[in-house]
């Protein structure tokens, strides 16, 4: 609940957390959990500063941010997870550390430090519709945006969320965009690249049921389905509802 000190403003907030983090733990806690820090104080922390944000919170797999300027914030987030592409590449696929980041633009109630409300609400929920490397933004983020930032988004159309009254307009930059960046700035040109088609197929992996007597097993059903959801995402115009989502 707000107290008497509590105060409301317009601000960008950015919402990231790790892929398969209960997987990477359950693989290895130790390790994971000193991975995940390192990325944080070397990759995620700096980049928020170096962009005017700050860190409002940070949990085991994730961290919330936010920013006076929707741009910023955008650019911050694509330039994470460009750095954090090329992290851990010496680790086999199935251990590398990936983000899903999502970014809205809304009202905010300020309180001690933390922030409150649908705008953060928001920028969680995109988090969880992003599928690995990508940076999942809101459509108002998008309007303010406009041509400012050399990236080019996809339109996902409208998507219902968790405890939100409304659809919200969602927008992706994804892995491989971000990892050719920068790339042709969007404008109304006739020699600017026409925008990328909207994908035909949106598609997601319902969790997949332990059906032995064995509640030990229920952990090889989850990582089935997070997998299976991961092989998707990485085919081309197919949207992936994230696993996250789908067990909500």
């Amino acid at each position: 609940m707000a107290t008497e000190t509590a105060t409301r403003r317009l601000a960008a907030i950015l919402a990231a957390d790790v892929v398969g983090y209960s997987r990477l733990m359950g693989a290895d806690e130790e390790g994971t959990h000193e991975r995940v820090k390192a990325h944080l104080r070397e990759v995620v922390e700096p980049k928020i500063g170096e962009h005017h944000g700050r860190v409002v919170k940070t949990t085991g797999d994730g961290v919330l941010a936010e920013f006076a300027s929707v741009v910023d914030a955008v650019r911050c987030a694509a330039e994470i997870q460009h750095k954090m592409a090329d992290r851990d590449q010496d680790l086999a696929a199935e251990r590398r550390l990936r983000l899903r980041i999502g970014v809205n633009l809304g009202d905010v109630i300020a309180d001690g430090g933390d922030i409150y409300g649908d705008g953060v609400n928001i920028a969680v929920r995109l988090e969880g519709l992003a599928v690995p490397g990508s940076v999942c933004v809101s459509g108002t983020v998008r309007e303010h945006v406009g041509d400012r930032l050399p990236y080019a988004f996809e339109d996902m159309g409208e998507q219902s969320v968790k405890n939100i009254a409304r659809p919200v307009r969602v927008y992706v930059l994804r892995p491989e965009g971000i990892a050719g960046l920068p790339t042709a700035r969007l404008s109304s040109t006739a020699s600017s690249p026409p925008p990328a088609a909207v994908p035909r197929l949106s598609i997601v992996v319902l969790p997949f049921a332990n059906l032995s007597n064995d509640p030990e097993q229920q952990y090889f059903a989850d990582v089935i389905t997070e997998d299976l959801t991961t092989d998707l995402s990485r085919l081309a115009n197919m949207f992936v509802i994230s696993r996250n989502t789908a067990f909500t």
